[in-house]
């Protein structure tokens, strides 16, 4: 099996500043294991991370940025999601 015949991997590091997971990019690796281990070798070379995760591409399900509008539309209806919605009390000094 070829580094091409393995699967793809997308890859998420926590760095030491942040609490989130970003994803730093991808590589393929026969299974999860050696897809954790080579993704610390990649992208934490200089110690910039904290935890890593390794998830399968093939696993990631996304929302089309062609989609955007009609996808997110459900979200803009629903006002009282919005603090502007409400009245803020004079005590309440920052939200």
């Amino acid at each position: 099996m070829t580094e091409r015949d393995d699967p793809l991997w997308e890859v998420f590091v926590r760095s030491r500043r942040g609490l989130s997971h970003n994803h730093v990019g991808s590589l393929h690796a026969a299974d999860a294991e050696m897809a954790l281990q080579n993704a610390r070798d990649v992208f934490t070379r200089r110690m910039e991370g904290v935890s890593i995760w390794v998830v399968p591409s093939a696993a990631i399900t996304a929302s089309s940025p062609e989609e955007r509008d009609p996808f997110f539309e459900p979200a803009a209806d629903k006002p009282y999601r919005h603090p502007t919605f409400y009245d803020i009390p004079k005590e309440v000094k920052q939200l």
